[in-house]
């Protein structure tokens, strides 16, 4: 998998010149993304799209969806994904943002549970039209903020970055997030946060944390306490939510990158290639290549 992508090269494949600053928003049909593919591949800013009219496929992990007339899509670093145009006609917006943008407001409290801060989480949302309306009003804000010659513009720009990601937040089903009440879900959130710090993997890197008792010695609990824990909030054991996270992102390296097997087995956890293809057969159905052929050729 080749560096990420910057926010440079993104406005350079669109055939603009970035015009600088650490937060831009424009509109689809003024910025040509109804002619401009997406290499698959990491960017190094968050990007939120809302597609009011016409949509293309989007793909990210082992997962393609088709995204038409009223989507919302949150992007982030941590995501490798590909943009392929259906129609010649697309209309909505989007905006991008670097890390230097965000503030404690936008990471803390619960709209950390929002999928713009989640490798793992949701990405794609569908509106109904009141919400949709609602979004593109935001938007159209967002676009008039910035040619305003207003002082504290981007404390605004990040209050209206906070209503989208709420919006997102309230087209969620509940049961996909919940907020820490206990001492078991206290746990799960320490838990499940150290295994997103861990993804994406951009070998050579290796993961720190294989198994469920590494995992509670680093959360300094007994490893029967951290997947009762799991158990009680999550209906799930330690092992199988790193087996989860590990498959996931095994799927995005087969995919994504042009490592071999090996090298990929290794960056997770497994020393010996053998072990790593037994693990994601159980986890799939298939071996590492067969998967990774599978894909060639469909697409």
């Amino acid at each position: 998998m080749k560096a990420k992508e910057t926010v440079h090269e993104f406005f350079e494949l669109h055939g603009r010149e970035y015009p600088s600053g650490q937060f831009n928003v424009n509109r689809l049909e003024e910025f040509g993304c109804s002619a401009t593919n997406l290499p698959s591949n990491r960017r190094d800013f968050y990007k939120i799209s809302l597609i009011t009219k016409g949509g293309g496929t989007l793909s990210y992990s082992d997962k393609s969806i088709h995204l038409g007339d009223m989507s919302l899509s949150f992007m982030n670093p941590m995501i490798p994904y590909s943009w392929e145009p259906a129609t010649d006609q697309q209309t909505g917006y989007f905006c991008l943002f670097r890390e230097d943008f965000i503030d404690a407001n936008l990471k803390n409290g619960g709209l950390a549970q929002s999928p713009l801060f989640k490798a793992g989480g949701n990405h794609i949302f569908f509106p109904d039209a009141p919400t949709g309306s609602f979004l593109q009003g935001i938007f159209e804000n967002m676009l008039r903020e910035m040619q305003s010659g207003y002082a504290h513009k981007h404390d605004l720009l990040r209050s209206y970055l906070q209503i989208i990601m709420h919006e997102a937040l309230k087209m969620q089903a509940p049961d996909t997030y919940y907020q820490a009440g206990n001492a078991s879900q206290r746990i799960s959130e320490l838990f499940f946060d150290l295994l997103e710090r861990q993804f994406p993997i951009d070998p050579p890197q290796v993961i720190r944390f294989k198994n469920a008792n590494e995992f509670a010695e680093q959360l300094s609990v007994h490893t029967n306490h951290l997947n009762r824990a799991l158990k009680e909030t999550t209906g799930k054991t330690t092992t199988e939510w790193i087996a989860e996270k590990i498959t996931r992102e095994a799927k995005a390296l087969i995919l994504h990158s042009n490592c071999d097997i090996a090298e990929i087995g290794y960056c997770l956890g497994f020393e010996h290639a053998s072990n790593f293809n037994i693990f994601f057969k159980k986890q799939t159905n298939q071996t590492p290549n067969q998967f990774r052929k599978t894909v060639v050729s469909i697409s």
